[in-house]
């Protein structure tokens, strides 16, 4: 075996090694209860730094199986916090506004190779030959070569009706607030994006399974102080079609995934536990089996934020898919190259989406 593949191994042992820990700290934290006995996960937590760190939804295949970075790699990425801290100089110094760099220097997320954590490579499972197809040809603002003619072939987001799920409970660009009530029976988690959810705790039949909705029905209970919920009923369907009642939207974000078809036979577990008095560690298995030849599973830690504001997210008011089909239309009218509905800037991605996916 060569040095480096032995270091690697090394440092692969290392993560799991740490990983092991992490997860007996958390079930050693004894969170605080509500008044009728609940472990209380009540507050704000925006999970806006995980974007901010550019931990990317997929790791990148040069870290192989390794969960966590090398103490160059994670002083590099903490470079490049420091810098971005530096653009807030004023609220981070004078203002004693809590920067990017001292989140990442105070939790070990900060130095994850990637949100994807199973399979163990952090790569997302092949999709059957079928959801290939239709991946391949779903039709979406993102894809360059893609004309834009009427809201068919535009995605389930850009008409503003939802990120999808568990999409929704992932960072994006902006808007990243979660902000969780409780209620004896009930956990709401209300999304600054498109959604609230509302969540009955042990209790609530099945919906017959033709009653669907774009964040599914959820169903809670506890586990000790972990809350499970697991959401089924999702709306099934993909972005080919030229039926809008047949267009779902994505499981993932991110250009390349924002087409992914959703079945329905569609589902997902997550699990919530308070690790200490200001963070959460969030984890979501999601099982699909007539899309993808696996299960895959995200870990994110929420931090909570008792500052952080929660705006409308007012998406568009009533113009902005209209403009998409007549800027899209007038393009190829006059003969233009650039590609109708195409994003201006072709690097966005590793703007748009963490990893640029």
């Amino acid at each position: 075996m060569h040095a480096r593949d032995l270091a690697l191994g090394c440092l692969a042992t290392v993560a799991i090694l740490v990983a092991a820990q992490s997860a007996a700290a958390q079930s050693a934290y004894t969170p605080g209860r509500t008044a009728w006995g609940d472990p209380d996960l009540r507050g704000t937590w925006p999970i806006d730094r995980i974007f901010d760190a550019n931990i990317p939804l997929e790791r990148p295949e040069a870290f192989g199986d390794r969960l966590l970075l090398t103490d160059e790699e994670f002083a590099e990425r903490l470079d490049a916090a420091r810098n971005a801290d530096g653009v807030f100089t004023k609220d981070v110094v004078e203002r004693g506004t809590t920067g990017l760099a001292a989140w990442m220097q105070s939790t070990s997320y900060g130095r994850r190779t990637s949100m994807l954590v199973s399979p163990p490579n952090g790569r997302v499972p092949r999709l059957t030959a079928q959801a290939e197809s239709l991946h391949k040809a779903g039709r979406t603002s993102w894809k360059a070569e893609n004309p834009i003619d009427w809201v068919t072939d535009i995605d389930v987001y850009d008409r503003c009706v939802s990120r999808g799920f568990p999409t929704s409970m992932l960072p994006f660009p902006y808007n990243n607030g979660i902000r969780v009530f409780q209620a004896p029976g009930f956990v709401v988690l209300q999304l600054e994006i498109l959604g609230t959810r509302i969540i009955p705790v042990g209790q609530a039949e099945h919906w017959p399974q033709a009653v669907r909705g774009w964040l599914g029905q959820s169903r809670g209970r506890w586990e000790g102080d972990t809350l499970v919920i697991e959401t089924t009923n999702l709306v099934a369907g993909d972005s080919a079609s030229r039926d809008v009642m047949k267009r779902a939207a994505p499981p993932l974000q991110g250009r390349t995934k924002i087409t992914i078809p959703m079945s329905e036979k569609a589902s997902a577990v997550e699990r919530l536990t308070m690790t200490g008095p200001d963070t959460i560690a969030y984890a979501v298995t999601y099982t699909d089996p007539d899309v993808f030849t696996a299960p895959w599973t995200i870990e994110l830690e929420w931090t909570r934020n008792a500052g952080y504001r929660l705006h409308e997210f007012a998406c568009h008011e009533g113009n902005g898919v209209r403009h998409m089909i007549t800027a899209s239309r007038a393009q190829r009218k006059s003969g233009e190259v650039a590609a109708a509905g195409a994003r201006p800037e072709d690097g966005l991605g590793n703007w748009a989406f963490p990893g640029g996916q």
